[in-house]
């Protein structure tokens, strides 16, 4: 009995009545943080009806899936269904996730762990890369693009976001803080380079690889000035291209229900990515400037 008040005394789990007045004030505004997540599902499932009545009505009365259906019968004024703007986002965000981790870890790693001439140059330019906001670089991006002949083709999707200067920062950080003890060891065993990347660093960086897998999905997912831009066939456009279409038509009224859908389809990814990864990019955040 002795042990078990001991333990119930110093259990640091057990809620204490001193938390009370923080807990006062954090489920009121973890309320209010929750309540657009509540709109934007009870808005995608509400009928015609409700969604254009006034004054708007926070919860749905009676849900139904028509918005749904809606959505994916339409097709645009070419004939060009929803389904082929989604896959393409689905096949692009795979693509370029997979991409940039895999670039940016073994880049972080040369640039980090190896010799090469040039190393503080590209550690340099890669710093001066985060000054600057994809706006500013417009004109030359669009001129890069075109010489480089990719206009009007998928690929213009993919190989220009596969560089992300605050990712490599990261995972470069990351892996300083690796002994090079035991690179030298695994050295000294007969590992090359790319063995010590594929079983020593990348297991130790999976919370820095999850933060990049984070930030290139929502560059890539939420993108839609890349099929605006560079984009002329409808067929190689995205999702998040065809739902920016859907807020600026002349039919705006009939097309709520869809903008509806469209904006949950565009959101549910993007929580599920944070929610699963969240812990790692805190973890990469912490450790990134702890020596």
């Amino acid at each position: 009995m002795a042990r078990k008040k001991s333990f119930i005394k110093t259990n640091p789990d057990r809620f204490r009545l001193n938390q009370l007045p923080y807990l006062l004030v954090i489920l009121p505004y973890l309320l209010f943080t929750v309540l657009p997540l509540i709109y934007i599902f009870n808005h995608a499932f509400k009928p015609f009806d409700e969604l254009i009545e006034y004054p708007p009505r926070f919860f749905v009365r009676r849900p139904t899936m028509e918005n749904f259906n809606e959505l994916f019968r339409a097709s645009t004024t070419t004939g060009i269904p929803v389904s082929r703007y989604l896959f393409n986002s689905i096949v692009i965000t795979v693509i370029v996730v997979l991409l940039s981790i895999f670039l940016s870890s073994i880049t972080g790693f040369a640039l980090s762990k190896l010799k090469f001439r040039f190393k503080t140059i590209i550690n340099r330019a890669n710093t001066l890369a985060l000054m600057f906001v994809g706006i500013a670089v417009m004109i030359p991006r669009y001129l890069i693009i075109e010489s480089l002949g990719l206009i009007d083709r998928f690929l213009v999707h993919i190989v220009p976001v596969l560089a992300v200067p605050v990712g490599l920062f990261l995972i470069k950080q990351f892996i300083d803080q690796v002994p090079d003890e035991l690179i030298e060891a695994a050295k000294m065993d007969g590992a090359g380079s790319f063995t010590i990347y594929r079983h020593i660093i990348l297991p130790m960086i999976k919370p820095a690889l999850a933060t990049i897998a984070i930030l290139s999905f929502q560059a890539v997912w939420n993108n839609a000035d890349t099929s605006a831009t560079y984009i002329n066939s409808d067929h190689l456009k995205t999702f998040a291209y065809y739902m920016s279409t859907l807020s600026t038509s002349s039919n705006i009224v009939a097309g709520q229900g869809m903008s509806a859908v469209a904006a949950l389809i565009m959101f549910i990814p993007n929580l599920l990515i944070f929610i699963i990864l969240q812990g790692n990019v805190m973890n990469t955040m912490a450790h990134s400037g702890i020596k």
